[in-house]
């Protein structure tokens, strides 16, 4: 107080302990706090720089968080895509086990069409991989023989030199032969001089292209007429008064002769398997002398024109050959496994994002926002994607693409080419998922650089500090001392009064 006179020593001695006392609670407080720039007032420069220093360091810690976060939404795709690499293997393994499966179901049959077969029976096959619209297989066939033209043996030493009149033609005057092979017709002259041979006769005939017939002299030296192609018969006539029998007027007798057969089962099977539109859904056999047919589909195949008895007879009646069981099994387990597979896309999101969807992922590395990075999925031509069947081209299988093997093939060559596309997108995965771990790592350690350079501007040295308290509390003690040995002296002059 101004109005208290303190001799000089008491006042020296007190303004040292103040001062003691001052520093003192400056050191308490930089070891309390461990810091030696308390505020502004401690050091202006360090307080400032540490200040922005650590508030760079908050903002990476906050962009870091979004980074560990970014990292855990690739895992979940990551995740995704492998367990939809696994489904796509186990689609390729089912197409394979159809493949190898040829447990396809057979019957066999008795071709029996009787003794005298009417040349319309015939094998109907229809479902199975050849569809509603029956295919049909004649089970006969029918060969077709013209009847010779020949004076039916009267006159049987003809040749080429004989005349008209040796072949026991009388012809009164000029007059003429008429020969026809169903289509066209052609007339000849014929005389009776005496001078116009068979010879002759038979070099017009054969003369004319626009005859499919044949003129000669057989090998009982008979004249005979013949179709070349042996589907048509023979007319012949004319105004000639008598000859040989069947020349004359003998149309009847030079009709084709069809005759018809039953086909043998060696025959069947090679004209089933010859027929390319069947070959790819029933394959035919000889079992012993009966007609194996079986059905390479994986639905029921219909046998038409076979009796209740089993025998092949073209009869209104047909049998079932049953289908293949476990290739029809296999294609409900490539659809389940398929349905699954949009499953895995479907869930494989983290914190609201799906890379799978086709969602986008930005992270920010920087505080300036100056560095950032995008992930998305992408297609060989860098569109964005999903991925999921339709994008991956998987498509639903039904029972008749398990019935060839050559489909089956196209589809494992498919599958090989998804996964292909799925690899490129665990690449592309696991490449950005390495950049931002990488960023993740290189933000701690900046922050760890950013937060030691602050706290080497404003932390404490606590040994120290420690040494210094030690210091002034010893200071304080002398001082005290001093402060009573001074105080001792003016109480000394106060004796003196007594």
């Amino acid at each position: 107080m101004s109005d208290i006179s303190l001799s000089k020593a008491v006042r020296s001695n007190l303004l040292s302990l103040q001062s003691t006392a001052a520093s003192m609670a400056m050191t308490q407080e930089r070891l309390a706090t461990g810091l030696k720039v308390n505020s502004a007032l401690d050091n202006p420069t360090n307080f400032f720089t540490a200040s922005a220093l650590n508030s760079r360091a908050g903002d990476m810690a906050n962009l870091l968080d979004s980074m560990s976060s970014g990292i855990k939404t690739i895992e979940a795709a990551d995740n995704g895509l492998k367990s939809i690499t696994k489904t796509v293997e186990t689609m390729q393994s089912t197409l394979r086990q159809a493949r190898q499966d040829k447990s396809f179901k057979t019957g066999s049959y008795t071709v029996n069409l009787g003794a005298t077969p009417a040349g319309t029976e015939q094998l109907a096959l229809s479902g199975g991989a050849i569809g509603t619209t029956p295919i049909n297989v004649d089970l006969t066939t029918t060969t077709n023989t013209a009847a010779a033209v020949s004076d039916s043996g009267t006159v049987g030493s003809l040749t080429t030199s004989s005349t008209l009149a040796d072949a026991g033609i009388t012809i009164t005057g000029a007059s003429t032969f008429t020969v026809s092979d169903g289509t066209n017709t052609n007339t000849f002259n014929v005389t009776n001089t005496g001078t116009q041979t068979v010879g002759d006769l038979i070099n017009s005939i054969n003369g004319n292209s626009a005859l499919a017939v044949t003129a000669s002299i057989n090998s009982s030296g008979q004249f005979t007429l013949t179709a070349d192609n042996n589907t048509v018969g023979i007319a012949t006539g004319g105004t000639v008064d008598t000859g040989p029998t069947g020349i004359a007027a003998s149309t009847a007798a030079n009709a084709a002769v069809n005759v018809v057969t039953a086909k043998t089962v060696d025959a069947l099977v090679t004209e089933i398997n010859a027929n390319t539109s069947l070959n790819s859904a029933v394959r035919a056999s000889n079992d012993n002398g009966k007609l194996r047919i079986e059905n390479l589909s994986t639905v029921d195949l219909s046998v038409g024109g076979v009796s209740t008895a089993g025998e092949l007879t073209g009869v209104a009646n047909s049998v079932s050959v049953g289908s293949n069981d476990v290739r029809k099994n296999l294609v409900k387990q490539f659809n389940e496994l398929r349905d699954q597979l949009d499953k895995f896309a479907d869930d494989s999101s983290f914190n609201g994002i799906n890379l799978l969807r086709g969602d986008k992922l930005k992270l920010t590395f920087n505080e300036t926002g100056t560095s950032t990075i995008e992930i998305q999925a992408k297609d060989e031509g860098g569109v964005p994607t999903s991925i999921n069947n339709t994008a991956l081209g998987i498509d639903e299988v039904f029972n008749a693409d398990f019935d060839s093997d050559a489909t089956l093939d196209m589809k494992l060559e498919s599958l090989a080419g998804v996964m292909g596309k799925l690899r490129s997108h665990a690449s592309s995965f696991g490449s950005n998922l390495s950049i931002v771990e990488n960023r993740t790592d290189f933000t701690k350690n900046m922050i760890n650089t950013l937060e030691t350079g602050a706290a080497n501007l404003t932390l404490a040295d606590t040994n120290e500090e420690a040494a210094n308290l030690l210091a002034l509390q010893t200071r304080q003690q002398l001082s005290s001392t001093a402060l009573s040995m001074a105080s001792q002296a003016d109480q000394a002059v106060l004796r003196l009064f007594g």
